[in-house]
């Protein structure tokens, strides 16, 4: 038999713990990371940015990221108009999106760099070549020949020994593409390309083609290689022969590489959103740059994820 005191005292307790749940179930709510999270641009960045995406919504289910991927070129555009926060860029802002950016909103962009990368030169799988120099690159995807070559270059036998005597076939990215921007920037001196240039709006389809067709030759990024294809050696500024190497690349020491970055639409003083911040939180990890290796890409020194993760921690905090 249970006596009286002690049912009073079972109630009691039952109270109180009732009491005390009510009083926490707000904290815990708040506590929670729910909201949308937008981000548009970069097709080069949209595998790191979904897997990202993928990796915080185990973190926090009520997060899911939408990506609009079509071409960095595109962010700056949506930044600028507020249909977006986030914008992935495989290149950086120019002058003029930086320009427009501030005229509408009074403040630059926060420019975050995720991850470095590498265009690659690729042809056929047995397509002998192994290498090339800046001049011969450019005479090859260029008519202008800005870096000094002295003919262009439009057959395979041009350039000796055992290769195809066929016309060189062309492919490469679209112009929404900031792949197709740092290419005609830094491989054909800021010339312009052929008009026999096959554009493809992803590396993806680029590999592929160049695959399909032994004749042909084009450019990617780095994590895009395929068993169809294979990258070409570049001969650097000293006339070094340096391969896409993941250690050149971070070092500097490949003529090609670039960062790949994330801009953000933040007015000064202001907070992220929680998922915003989760995001970027997750991104400059250990855990967040083991994706971007995972992928094909190169990670970023820990000195700079260090700046970045300061900057982050540095702002106030979302009420």
């Amino acid at each position: 038999m249970v006596s009286l005191d002690e049912r009073w005292g079972q109630c009691w307790m039952a109270l109180l713990l009732g009491m005390l749940l009510a009083l926490l179930a707000p904290r815990l709510a708040a506590d929670e990371i729910i909201g949308p999270l937008s981000a548009v641009g970069s097709d080069t960045l949209a595998g790191p940015m979904l897997r990202w995406g993928e990796r915080l919504a185990e973190r926090h289910p009520g997060v899911r990221l939408q990506l609009q991927a079509s071409g960095s070129a595109s962010a700056p555009a949506a930044l600028t108009a507020g249909t977006a926060r986030l914008g992935a860029m495989s290149r950086p802002m120019n002058d003029h999106e930086r320009e427009a950016f501030i005229a509408r909103h009074g403040y630059s962009p926060v420019e975050l760099k995720v991850a470095r990368d590498a265009l690659v030169v690729i042809v056929h799988r047995h397509n002998p070549l192994k290498r090339l120099g800046h001049r011969e690159l450019d005479a090859i995807f260029s008519e202008s020949r800005r870096c000094g070559a002295d003919q262009g270059i439009e057959r395979w036998s041009q350039l000796g020994g055992m290769l195809p005597a066929d016309r060189i076939v062309l492919h490469g990215r679209n112009v929404a593409s900031g792949t197709h921007d740092l290419f005609r920037r830094r491989a054909l001196c800021g010339g312009g390309f052929r008009v026999r240039l096959n554009e493809h709006p992803g590396s993806a389809a680029v590999a592929a083609a160049v695959a399909a067709e032994p004749s042909s030759i084009g450019f990617v990024g780095l994590n895009h290689l395929t068993a169809g294809v294979r990258a070409l050696q570049l001969h650097d500024a000293q006339g070094r022969v340096v391969s896409p190497a993941p250690r050149a690349v971070r070092r500097g020491d490949y003529p090609l590489w670039r960062y790949l970055y994330l801009y953000v639409n933040l007015p000064p003083g202001s907070a992220l959103t929680g998922p915003e911040h989760a995001f970027l939180e997750l991104v400059l990890s250990p855990q967040g740059q083991a994706v971007v290796e995972e992928l094909g890409f190169v990670t970023l020194t820990e000195e700079r994820l260090m700046q970045q993760r300061d900057w982050l921690a540095s702002l106030p905090m979302a009420e």
